[in-house]
């Protein structure tokens, strides 16, 4: 069983249960122990380094006399003494490795089983990417007929359904639709380790979020054969859950040192600056001169550190909404990897699905790849189509005074506004209009102050575009503003529309502000607080992110006046008292939602006729609403029996 307790876009920190009990978080790493080498003992991985996972392969035990025998009389845990969780793989590497392998599925299978194995996997065909399509397109039946018929022999045994594809972007996502209807429990991601020996990142992306795109949400995604530190934030960002890693070992026989930048040779190096607890204490000189089998050891731990480092800050990131941020720095360790950064932009519209309506923190430039950030495309997106120009006149101003821009040119901007100008600024994000500087992510972002050339054109471009867009008549710039204007308006007003605009829709927000409206505003900020229309308090607006949080009257307005599903979630009558309570809606309860609902976004939960019974903000995207079989799908604020 996999749950969703917290999120960042596609990147999940889940909590994950075998049939047997025994539970992990995730985003996690599955350590693989040889158990012919054995170079860290499994127990030490669980006490030592807290790994409550590893993999090892069932192929080797069972062709190996000594350990086939001890393996099913005592079982895998005991044999490996660990009590974590034990997943085993199934020979398929090693096909792809020395060429095939004398078993068949069925046999692994069962032998699996036998040896108390909490997550099996099928011998499925490995995919290479030299293949031509329509050998992997043969190849994808065989591991689909292999997969089905394991899911119909597993027991209690969880069984992995291996997406394969090779470099093919249509026949991954075909496979992972069509493994996602199998009675599968976790979805690794096949016959990849090639593209990453050969630094091949940029295809990786593809076949990544080819699979993510028909993969069953209810389920684990474990990225096959990654495990380096310096990948673990990238492949965490488009959706990956289990990882695992032989190299902390293969490398330490090589006398390699694994690190978030890189590996290097021990013999190149010039200086250990490294204070992890394998490391803390030891010279370079001392560990060059350090008997063979215990440098090993100590290299395999150093490696095994430097992972668990980097998986605890990456569980941070998600944590704080910043894992964006830590992907970026982390792909700029190699060429190769910011190219697969740069690729991710291909799949924009699909990460923008997951992305959350704001965060609590600023987001923070590092780069021109930011700019291909999802959050991008959204605030354009809904600039475009829920924006209203107060006038078709223009006044420009340049970013360089701070934010919210009101804040520093409020005299300008009323000055402009005077004059029958709408004042705009020229910012990173493009045009942005004075009414919307307060919002997410306007307010909440940091840039240098010196930009690079690509974003200074781009936002220079996009603003034009814009402004032919909305048919604009007039532009000027802010010192051809004129003093004598005469127009009267009503700043909060404008700001207090434009935003429900943004937020609801143009459809929804004219419903919200009836008239009259009345709004009101912090006594020692100014800013706006709530919005009461007609006597009924609709709206409050949030300090954090200047977006609005949605009340009980303004859902009932919006039913009546915008037709079903916009942003609704409509439970079934089973949950209708416990929403009504102001209990939280989870995802097995839901018969219907809006398919344009983005996490964090404001929701409003219905019963069968459409009635507004409750309000909160949504944590599941349509899509997992519809494949999760647990977990909340809407974080409810106040129901109807509340009022």
């Amino acid at each position: 069983m996999f749950e969703i307790i917290r999120r960042d876009g596609l990147a999940r920190i889940g909590k994950f249960t075998t049939n047997s009990g025994r539970t992990m978080e995730t985003p996690a790493l599955f350590p693989v122990i040889n158990p012919k080498i054995n170079t860290v003992p499994a127990r030490e991985l669980y006490d030592k380094f807290g790994f409550k996972s590893l993999i090892t392969n069932s192929y080797i035990i069972k062709n190996t006399p000594e350990l086939k025998e001890k393996a099913q009389a005592v079982g895998l845990h005991e044999m490996l003494d660990f009590p974590g969780i034990i997943m085993t793989d199934s020979g398929t590497f090693q096909s792809h490795m020395y060429g095939e392998v004398k078993l068949t599925n069925e046999e692994i299978i069962e032998f699996q089983k036998s040896i108390g194995t909490d997550i099996g996997t099928v011998l499925d065909i490995f995919t290479e990417p030299y293949w031509t399509k329509e050998q992997t397109a043969e190849s994808i039946e065989v591991t689909l007929e292999r997969t089905q018929k394991a899911c119909e022999m597993k027991g209690e045994m969880m069984i992995n359904g291996v997406a394969q594809g090779s470099i093919y972007t249509d026949l991954r996502e075909s496979c992972a639709r069509r493994m996602a209807t199998m009675d599968i429990d976790v979805h690794p991601i096949g016959g990849v380790v090639p593209l990453m020996e050969q630094y091949r990142y940029a295809e990786l992306v593809d076949v990544i979020m080819s699979s993510k795109k028909g993969l069953n949400p209810n389920r684990p995604v474990h990225l096959f054969g990654a495990g380096h530190p310096m990948i673990l934030a990238f492949a965490a960002l488009m959706g990956c859950d289990f990882f695992d890693s032989a190299s902390y070992a293969k490398f330490a026989r090589d006398e390699r040192m694994m690190f978030v930048d890189g590996t290097f040779r021990l013999a190149e190096m010039e200086s250990l600056d490294c204070n992890c607890p394998a490391c803390r204490g030891h010279t370079l000189e001392e560990l060059r001169k350090m008997e063979k089998g215990k440098k090993t050891k100590l290299i395999a731990e150093h490696n095994l550190y430097q992972i668990t480092q980097e998986l605890n800050l990456v569980r941070r990131y998600i944590r704080e909404g910043r894992l964006w941020e830590l992907a970026e720095l982390r792909c700029r360790a190699h060429p190769a990897l910011l190219e697969a950064l740069r690729k991710l932009k291909d799949y924009q519209d699909v990460m923008e699905q997951y992305d959350p309506i704001s965060r609590d923190g600023a987001i923070f430039y590092t780069g021109p790849e930011t700019r291909n950030r999802p959050v991008f495309k959204r605030y354009l997106d809904r600039l475009g189509t829920r924006y209203v120009l107060p006038t078709d006149k223009v006044a420009l101003f340049e970013d360089n005074h701070g934010k919210p821009y009101s804040r520093p040119y409020e005299q300008d901007f009323d000055k402009a506004r005077r004059a029958g100008y709408t004042p705009i600024v020229v910012a990173p994000f493009g045009p942005v209009p004075a009414e919307l500087d307060e919002l997410y992510p306007l307010a909440q972002s940091l840039f240098p102050q010196i930009p690079d050339m690509e974003t200074e054109t781009e936002s220079e471009r996009l603003t034009y575009q814009f402004l032919s867009m909305m048919g604009v008549k007039e532009v000027i710039l802010q010192d051809q503003i004129p003093d004598d204007g005469t127009e009267e308006f009503d700043a909060n007003m404008l700001r207090a529309k434009a935003v429900a605009r943004y937020q609801f829709g143009i459809e929804a927000a004219d419903a919200l502000f009836r008239e009259p409206v009345e709004l009101v505003t912090s006594k020692k900020t100014g800013k706006i607080r709530n919005v009461i229309s007609d006597g009924e308090h609709v709206l409050s607006m949030r300090a954090g992110d200047g977006l609005y949080t949605l009340k009980l009257e303004g859902a009932k307005r919006i039913t009546q006046a915008v037709p079903k599903p916009h942003m609704r979630v409509q439970v079934m009558d089973d949950a209708v008292p416990f929403a009504a309570q102001g209990r939280n809606v989870f995802a097995q309860f839901v018969t219907e939602c809006d398919p344009e609902i983005r996490t964090m976004e404001e929701v409003i939960v219905t019963d069968k006729d459409d009635n507004p019974i409750a309000t909160g903000r949504a944590f599941l995207v349509p899509f997992e609403i519809e494949q999760m079989k647990k977990g909340m799908a809407v974080k409810v604020r106040s129901g109807s029996s509340d009022e």
